[in-house]
């Protein structure tokens, strides 16, 4: 039996995994931060609970990725204090954030997310690593499947040009 066989939790990390999961918690904690900004600007309550759902995952992700990190003695990066709460209505129209941008915004994070969920588990040679960044793969997938629809029923969608095939002459 060699070093890398057994439980995955008694298996070095290597460095790549040490890089991957340290970042993701990096990422996500600024992530966190700028959604709680959003939050302040949102005026679509469908919105704002997306929001709010995405910073409570990433939350739950972070706490699980850190105790995996702390568990082989690799410090975790600072996180961002909490933003302050307020409501769009304080905020001058010209400084807003609209919904369509958050929405946008929200979109194109839930898209690099899966692809960083993809790259830690294409690297990850603990299966224990792999596992939970499958989970949280599998979690972005079901969040961006709700966002995409939430932004086709309120028309928020600019979808790329839209290859058509013409219509036969008869």
């Amino acid at each position: 039996m060699g070093i890398l066989s057994g439980n995955p939790k008694n298996e070095p990390l290597h460095e790549g995994e040490v890089f991957g999961v340290w970042s993701y918690i990096a990422t996500n904690n600024g992530l966190i931060s700028l959604y709680q900004a959003f939050i302040n600007h949102v005026g679509d309550r469908d919105l704002g609970s997306m929001l709010e759902d995405a910073v409570k995952a990433m939350k739950e992700e972070n706490q699980e990725a850190s105790e995996l990190l702390k568990a082989n003695g690799i410090a975790i990066p600072p996180a961002l204090p909490d933003r302050p709460i307020a409501t769009a209505d304080e905020i001058p129209v010209g400084a807003r954030i609209t919904d369509p941008e958050i929405s946008a915004i929200l979109s194109v994070n839930a898209a690099q997310g899966l692809v960083g969920c993809s790259m830690i588990i294409g690297q990850a040679i603990r299966e224990d690593i792999g596992m939970m960044f499958g989970k949280f793969h599998s979690n972005k997938v079901q969040f961006g499947a709700k966002l995409l629809r939430m932004n086709k029923e309120k028309a928020w969608l600019i979808p790329p040009p839209l290859n058509v095939s013409p219509v036969a002459a008869h």
